[in-house]
């Protein structure tokens, strides 16, 4: 990594020049923060696994016909992305009740919402990530009415299908964020992808049975077991890394024995 130029150092992420023009080499950090950065921790082996999770959800999701930026996998940590022109708003659908939403509307955690709510944010940590319009959106010029009917479509399509193939594993997605960016061709045509990462940290995951919180929400309200319940995502998804698994049976083999 420290060959390589820094373009961009997120809470969870850092952003490195690529190998080709165009390109972004993406890594995962163990970082993990919350309430707009008051809370700060480790969760280890966290960057492995959200790297695996994104990677296998990204993957899904181009096989469905939604753009997005991830080209491949290179180790453990790091993935290859195409560079964008990112969008600096957050997209958070909502499926049920929970969190800053839950409290917003006094609804206990759970409540189900009629229909799928999408509410938009923007990207300011200095700001705390505000809720906005899409009147603000327009108006300061981040992205073009065009833009946002692209957006709204394209999550909506994330929705359907992830909620699908998290049921199928036995998990309810509650909600979630996403993000954009424009990917512009030689040409300079532009589209509108899906961008960041999809895992643990920004989905809320419940399990269907016992609602058991399998996401970032056991960091933010000290759960505990939270490496473990983003094992437990990947292992549910088939994604955890080798070595884990290998770790895994060998337990189950003491277990037995």
């Amino acid at each position: 990594m420290s060959r390589r130029r820094r373009i961009y150092e997120g809470k969870a992420k850092v952003l490195f020049e690529g190998p080709e023009p165009g390109t972004l080499v993406q890594y995962f950090k163990d970082d993990a923060t919350a309430f707009n950065n008051q809370k700060k921790g480790i969760i280890s082996g966290k960057g492995v696994l959200n790297n695996r999770i994104s990677e296998y959800l990204m993957t899904r999701l181009a096989e469905m016909g939604i753009p997005t930026h991830f080209v491949k996998r290179l180790n453990m940590r790091e993935q290859l992305v195409y560079e964008l022109e990112i969008i600096p708003v957050e997209v958070v659908v909502r499926n049920i009740a929970a969190g800053s939403f839950a409290k917003r509307f006094n609804m206990p955690d759970g409540t189900p919402i009629p229909r799928s709510i999408v509410e938009y944010y923007y990207k300011s940590d200095e700001l705390g990530d505000p809720m906005v319009t899409e009147e603000h959106i327009t108006a300061f010029g981040w992205a073009t009415p065009q833009d946002l009917d692209d957006i709204m479509a394209l999550a909506l399509r994330v929705n359907d299908y992830m909620t699908g193939l998290f049921l199928g594993v036995g998990l309810r997605l509650v909600d979630f964020k996403l993000e954009f960016g424009r990917l512009y061709n030689d040409n300079g045509e532009m589209r509108i992808v899906l961008a960041d990462e999809i895992s643990p940290d920004n989905c809320r995951l419940w399990d269907v049975t016992t609602n058991e919180r399998l996401d970032k929400d056991r960091f933010r309200q000290d759960l505990g077991d939270v490496e473990e319940a983003y094992r437990e995502v990947a292992r549910r998804l088939g994604v955890l890394p080798e070595g884990e698994v290998r770790e895994m049976k060998a337990k189950r083999s003491e277990a037995k024995a």
